[in-house]
C-alpha cells in the first residue's frame, strides 16, 4: 500500500532547494568559495532589562585639564550590560586628595589629606523648606559639591557596544577659579566617581589615581574607614541616599568635603563631620553661660525635607568605643588608624559640638592644640582610651559559683566571687555590692512564670548575702519558692555584677579597679556567661548536661549593634531571663488600650529603631528591621513550645488578656494592627487571642500555625 506525506508550503521549500543543490553537485557544478567569518556578536544584556549592574572604572587619563575615563558595566553574572546612553540617569564626580595647611592665628596647622571635589556651587537658602520656628539653625549661603550630569553634554559620552563606555568629563580640572579655586596638581590623588540609578537598580563605582605616573597604587589615601562596619547596624538599602544613587561610601566622602554645607541650617555636611554629629543623636549638648543646651544636628536634606537627628538613640554603648566603626588590623581600610592622628578638629566638635563641656565655653575650637599625646589634655585616643580601659578589661574577668545547693529549709543558695584575667580573686572592696546575681530554672524553655518567680525575686543584691574572708559572698534566695519538681531542671545563675573604676581625666591618672567607697567611682558590669546546670536533690548534678535553650537568636548580632551596654545590666543579651512571656505588662498611652506587653520578644520588635510598621522604621533611625538580623535560621519555626501562654493587654481596654502560644509570637508585632478578619483566622485554626487565664488558653489551644506559616513561608512573606 502506498504511503502518502503531507507537506507544508514551507516544507516544500527547502526539499526544493535541497533537489536543485543535489541536482548542481550531480552535474559537477561548484558552490563557490567560503565567505570570510563575521566578526562574533556581543552577548549581553540590555541595561532597561538588567536586574543588578557593576560598574568597574578601568581607566582615566588628565591631559590638559580635560577628564577623561572608560569604564565596564556588567550583571551580577558578569554578563556585559549593553546599551547605556547619556540619557539614563548617569552622573560623574571629580575630586582631588590635597593636602591642607589652615593658619590659624600665624600658627600653621597640619590637616592631612582632605578630599576637594573640583565641582562645587554656590547655593542660598530655600526660604520655602525651612520649616517655621525651627531652632538648632542658621541658614546661611553656602558652598556645595556636585556632581555632573551626563546628558547634560552631547558629544561626551561614547557607547563601545560592547559593554564598555567613556565619558569625557565638561569640567575642565586645570580651569577651577569660581565659585571655589581647586588646584589642579598632577601629583596628587585623584578620584573619578560614577552613579549610575534605574528604577530598580543602582550601581557606584569609584577609582583613584595620580595623573603624573598613572599609578593606582601606593599613592596618598584617605581610605579610614569600610561600609562593612556601617551594615553591623545599617541595612545595605537603608543608606542608598540621595534619591537612592548614592550607595558607596567613597562616592559620598569625595563629595561630603570639608567646604560643603547645608544653606538651610547652615550646617557642615562634610564627611567626617556629618557622619559624628548623626550618631551623636539624641546626646549631642553644648554648654553656654545658662548651662546644659541640646544640640541636635539638623539638615534640610534631598527634596527639601528636614532631618532632625537629634532623635536618633545610638545604639552602640559605650559611645567612646571607635573601634564600632574605626575598625583596625586583620581586612581593616588602609588608613584605619588616620582617626587617631589628632589631625583634624572635625570630629571633635560633631560629637561633642563647639563647647564641649562647661570648662570649654568661650575657648578656641581648635582641639588638637591642647589635646594631642604629652599635651596639656588627654587625646582623643587617649580620652577614649580611658573610658574602655574598664570595659576591655571587665571582659576578662570572670564569675565563679561554688558550694550550689539546696538548703535544709527547701532555699536555693549559692557562693560567688570573681577572678581577673590571671584567674586571681578580685579583692572584695572593688566590687560593687547594689549589684546583682539573677537566678532562674527552666532555662532552656520559657524560665519561671512571673508568678511563681517574679524576677524581683529571683535577683540579689551581693549585699543581701554574707560576705566571706576569702571575697565571696554567700547569696540565699529565701523569698524563692522552688517546684516541687526541681531535681532534674536545668537552672541559671547570671550575674549582673560590677567591678568599680576611677574615671581616668586631666593628669591621665591611670584607669585601674578603685575601691568602691571612693568618690565619682564609675561601675561596669563583669562580662562572664551565664553559669547553667542540672540540680539533684540538695546539690548540683555534676553527672548530667544542662538542656540547651531554643536556638532562636543570634545574640552577638545584638551586641554587634549594640555593644557592650544593650540596655541594663548588661553582661550580655540576657534580656529574657527577667522578661518572660507571662510578665506584668506596663502602662503606656501611647499603645492602644494604654498597656504594653514586657515580654522580651514584644519589647525587642516594638523597641524605637527595630520596630517595622506598615510606614518602616518609626524611631527616626535608620536601623536593620530585616528578622533574619537577630534571628537564626531556626528561629522562625513555628509550633515549638505548646504549652507557653503570652500575657498581653486588650488594645481598647488594656485590660490582661491571654495568648496562645504561636499566636503571642505574631502579635509581638502585628497586634496594632489586627482586624477583625485577623482574629476570626487565627481562631479558625486553634489560637487564643481572649483568654481568661493561662490554664484557660492551654485548656482551649490548638494551633495548627506551623501547617501553613512554614519558616519559608514567613521569610518570605516579611519580604526576605
Amino acid at each position: 500500500m502506498m504511503k502518502t506525506m503531507t507537506v507544508r508550503p514551507a516544507t516544500k521549500a527547502v526539499l526544493s532547494a535541497g533537489l536543485l543543490a543535489f541536482a548542481l553537485s550531480g552535474c559537477g557544478g561548484s558552490d563557490g568559495s567560503d565567505g570570510d567569518d563575521g566578526t562574533d556578536g556581543i552577548i549581553g544584556v540590555d541595561i532597561d532589562s538588567a536586574s543588578t549592574l557593576q560598574a568597574t572604572f578601568t581607566d582615566a587619563t588628565i591631559t590638559d585639564g580635560s577628564v577623561n575615563v572608560t569604564f565596564s558595566l556588567k550583571n551580577g553574572n558578569g554578563v556585559a550590560v549593553l546599551g547605556l546612553t547619556k540619557d539614563h540617569d548617569l552622573r560623574f564626580g571629580v575630586a582631588q586628595l590635597t593636602p591642607v595647611i589652615e593658619t590659624v592665628v600665624d600658627t600653621e596647622i597640619d590637616r592631612g589629606y582632605q578630599w576637594q571635589s573640583y565641582i562645587n556651587v554656590l547655593k542660598q537658602p530655600t526660604t520655602s523648606n525651612i520649616p517655621d520656628d525651627e531652632s538648632n539653625i542658621t541658614p546661611s549661603e553656602q558652598y556645595q559639591a556636585e556632581v555632573e550630569v551626563a546628558s547634560a553634554c552631547e558629544t561626551c559620552f561614547v557607547d563601545n557596544e560592547d559593554g564598555t563606555y567613556s565619558y569625557t568629563f565638561q569640567t575642565n580640572v586645570s580651569q577651577i577659579t569660581e565659585p571655589l579655586t581647586i588646584t589642579y596638581n598632577q601629583d596628587n590623588t585623584q578620584r573619578i566617581t560614577l552613579e549610575l540609578k534605574q528604577p530598580l537598580v543602582t550601581a557606584n563605582a569609584h577609582y583613584d589615581f595620580q595623573p603624573s605616573t598613572g599609578l593606582t597604587e601606593d599613592i596618598a589615601s584617605r581610605d579610614v574607614v569600610s561600609i562593612d562596619a556601617c551594615y553591623t547596624c545599617h541595612q545595605p538599602d537603608s543608606l542608598e541616599l540621595h534619591g537612592g544613587r548614592r550607595i558607596n561610601l567613597e562616592n559620598c566622602a569625595s563629595c561630603h568635603t570639608a567646604t560643603s554645607g547645608d544653606p538651610e541650617t547652615g550646617n557642615s555636611v562634610d564627611f567626617t563631620y556629618m557622619i559624628h554629629a548623626i550618631h551623636k543623636g539624641q546626646d549631642r549638648v553644648t554648654y553656654t553661660a545658662a548651662g546644659e543646651e541640646a544640640a541636635p544636628y539638623k539638615v534640610i536634606g534631598y527634596g527639601g525635607g528636614l532631618h532632625d537627628y537629634g532623635n536618633v538613640m545610638y545604639p552602640q554603648k559605650p559611645a567612646a568605643d571607635c573601634s564600632a566603626c574605626h575598625i583596625e588590623g586583620i581586612d581593616a581600610p588602609q588608613d584605619a588608624e588616620l582617626y587617631t592622628a589628632n589631625l583634624s578638629d572635625t570630629a571633635c566638635i560633631a560629637c561633642h559640638t563647639e563647647s564641649a563641656s562647661e570648662h570649654h565655653v568661650g575657648l578656641s575650637t581648635q582641639c588638637s592644640s591642647c589635646h594631642i599625646e604629652d599635651g596639656y589634655a588627654r587625646s582623643a585616643k587617649e580620652a577614649h582610651g580611658d573610658v574602655m580601659t574598664a570595659y576591655n578589661e571587665t571582659q576578662t574577668m570572670n564569675v565563679v559559683f561554688s558550694d550550689t545547693s539546696v538548703t535544709a529549709d527547701g532555699a536555693f543558695t549559692t557562693k560567688v566571687q570573681f577572678t581577673d584575667a590571671s584567674a586571681n580573686v578580685i579583692a572584695a572592696e572593688f566590687i560593687d555590692t547594689s549589684s546583682r546575681v539573677v537566678m532562674a530554672w527552666d532555662s532552656n524553655i520559657d524560665y519561671p512564670a512571673y508568678n511563681d518567680a517574679s524576677y524581683s525575686k529571683r535577683r540579689l543584691r551581693l549585699s543581701e548575702g554574707v560576705a566571706n574572708a576569702d571575697n565571696s559572698w554567700t547569696l540565699v534566695w529565701n523569698n524563692v519558692t522552688l517546684p516541687s519538681d526541681y531535681v532534674g531542671k536545668t537552672f541559671e545563675l547570671w550575674s549582673a555584677v560590677s567591678a568599680c573604676y576611677n574615671n581616668g581625666g586631666y593628669g591621665r591618672p591611670e584607669v585601674q579597679l578603685t575601691s568602691c567607697d571612693t568618690d565619682d567611682v564609675r561601675t561596669v558590669e563583669i562580662k562572664s556567661s551565664a553559669y547553667q546546670f542540672v540540680m539533684a536533690a540538695d546539690a548540683v548534678d555534676s553527672t548530667q548536661t544542662a538542656a540547651e535553650r531554643r536556638n532562636i537568636i543570634d545574640t552577638t548580632t545584638c551586641q554587634g549593634c549594640h555593644n557592650q551596654e544593650v540596655y541594663h545590666y548588661d553582661n550580655g543579651v540576657n534580656c529574657q531571663t527577667c522578661h518572660t512571656p507571662d510578665k506584668t505588662l506596663r502602662s503606656d498611652e501611647t499603645y492602644p488600650g494604654g498597656k504594653k506587653s514586657t515580654s522580651f520578644a514584644f519589647k525587642a520588635h516594638s523597641a524605637e529603631g527595630h520596630y517595622l510598621s506598615v510606614a518602616g522604621v518609626e524611631s527616626g533611625t535608620v536601623l536593620k528591621t530585616d528578622c533574619k538580623t537577630c534571628h537564626t535560621s531556626d528561629g522562625f519555626t513555628l509550633g515549638r513550645s505548646e504549652d507557653r501562654v503570652w500575657r498581653y493587654g486588650d488594645t481598647e481596654t488594656g485590660a490582661d488578656i491571654w495568648v496562645s502560644s504561636d499566636t503571642g509570637a505574631c502579635l509581638s508585632c502585628h497586634q496594632k494592627y489586627m482586624t477583625e478578619s485577623t482574629v476570626s483566622h487565627i481562631e479558625s485554626n486553634g489560637g487564643i487571642v481572649d483568654g481568661m487565664s493561662e490554664e484557660d488558653v492551654r485548656t482551649r489551644s490548638a494551633e495548627i500555625c506551623s501547617t501553613c506559616h512554614t519558616p519559608t513561608r514567613l521569610t518570605e512573606s516579611h519580604g526576605f
